[in-house]
C-alpha cells in the first residue's frame, strides 16, 4: 500500500449487497465479542456472564434475518466486507484484548457497541430503496436502540440486587488485588529502599547531578527487579490475584515513581534547596502511602502512619547520616 494511500472503501460507494454482507459480519463480531466477555466473566461473574450470553443470542438472531434477506435478493454467495475494509467505519475492540477488560469496561464497551451498531444501521437504512431491506435495518436499528431494555430485562432475570453486590465486591476485590496491591507494595519499597542511597549519596557528595544519576539508577534498578519479581511470585490461578504481567507492571511503574520522586528536585543545581525539596517529597510519598493503605487496605489511619512515616523518617535519617559521616 502506498504511505498516506487509504484503499478501504467508502461508506458511501458500497452497494445495497455489500452493506447486507456488512452488516452480517459486524453481527457476528459482536456476538463472538460478547461470548468472549461471558466466557470471561462466566468463573467469577455467573450472573453477569448470562445477560453476555443472552445479548449474544440476540445479534445471532439479527445475523440470521440479514443472511436471510440476503439470500431472497442476492442469493447464497455473501461478499466478504468486514469493518476493517470500509474507510472511517465504527471499530470494535479486539477480540484477543477482551480478557484484560474489567467487569465495568465490558458493560460500557458493550453500551458503545449497541450505540455504535444503531447508528450503522440507521446510515445503511438511508442508502436502500428496497422496501423490505430498509424495513428489516430500520428494525434492526430500532432493536440496537432497544438493548439497554434488553440488557435491563436479561440483568433483571440473572442479576438480583444480592448478585449484583456479590459481582461489584469480587470486581473491587479483583482490582485490589491485581492492582491496588502490588502497586502500593511497590510505591512503599521504592519511597522508602531509596531513600538511604540517595541522601547518602547527596551528604557525602554535595554533587546534585551525581546524586540524581545515584537516584535514577536506584529507582530504575528497583523497579525492574519489583516488577520481575511480583510477576514471577505467583501466576494468580490458584490465589486469584490476577494477571501477573498487570501486577508486575504495578509494582514496577510504582516503585520507579516512588524512588523518582525525591531524586529529581536534585535536578537543581543548589544543594540545599534540591534537598529541602527532596525531603519535602519525601514526607508528601509517605503520607500518601499512609492513606492509600488506609483507604484501600483499610489499614487503621494511625497503624499505618506510625508503619510508613516514622519507619521512613528513620531510614532517610540514617541515610543523611550515613552521608554525613
Amino acid at each position: 500500500m502506498i504511505p498516506g494511500f487509504d484503499r478501504r472503501r467508502k461508506f458511501a460507494d458500497l452497494s445495497e449487497q455489500e452493506i447486507l454482507a456488512l452488516a452480517i459480519s459486524s453481527e457476528e463480531d459482536d456476538a463472538r465479542i460478547y461470548r468472549m466477555f461471558a466466557e470471561g466473566l462466566r468463573a467469577d461473574f455467573a450472573g453477569s456472564a448470562a445477560v453476555f450470553e443472552g445479548m449474544a443470542k440476540e445479534e445471532d438472531e439479527h445475523r440470521r434475518q440479514l443472511i436471510a434477506l440476503h439470500q431472497k435478493r442476492f442469493g447464497e454467495t455473501i461478499p466478504l466486507v468486514r469493518r476493517e475494509h470500509v474507510s472511517g467505519f465504527f471499530a470494535r475492540t479486539p477480540v484477543w484484548l477482551v480478557e484484560n477488560l474489567g467487569l465495568d469496561r465490558m458493560r460500557s464497551e458493550a453500551r458503545a457497541m449497541e450505540q455504535t451498531a444503531e447508528r450503522f444501521y440507521r446510515a445503511a437504512a438511508t442508502k436502500t430503496s428496497d422496501a423490505e431491506t430498509r424495513r428489516l435495518l430500520g428494525d434492526l436499528a430500532a432493536a440496537e436502540a432497544g438493548h439497554d431494555n434488553t440488557a435491563q430485562e436479561l440483568a433483571d432475570k440473572h442479576l438480583d440486587p444480592n448478585t449484583i453486590e456479590a459481582e461489584d465486591d469480587e470486581a473491587h476485590r479483583q482490582f485490589i488485588l491485581t492492582w491496588v496491591q502490588p502497586g502500593l507494595a511497590g510505591l512503599m519499597d521504592g519511597s522508602v529502599s531509596t531513600l538511604a542511597p540517595i541522601f547518602a549519596a547527596a551528604f557525602a557528595t554535595g554533587d546534585t547531578w551525581n546524586t540524581f544519576l545515584i537516584g535514577l539508577a536506584a529507582s530504575v534498578g528497583a523497579g525492574i527487579s519489583m516488577g520481575f519479581t511480583e510477576a514471577a511470585s505467583d501466576d494468580g490461578q490458584i490465589s486469584g490475584r490476577g494477571s501477573p504481567i498487570k501486577r508486575g507492571f504495578a509494582s514496577g511503574i510504582m516503585t520507579t515513581l516512588g524512588g523518582l520522586g525525591h531524586a529529581l528536585p536534585y535536578l537543581i543545581p543548589d544543594f540545599w534547596t534540591a534537598t529541602t525539596i527532596a525531603i519535602l517529597v519525601v514526607f508528601v510519598e509517605l503520607w500518601a502511602i499512609a492513606w492509600i493503605q488506609n483507604r484501600f487496605m483499610q489499614t487503621p489511619f494511625f497503624r499505618a502512619t506510625l508503619q510508613v512515616v516514622i519507619g521512613g523518617a528513620l531510614v532517610l535519617a540514617a541515610g543523611i547520616l550515613i552521608g554525613s559521616g
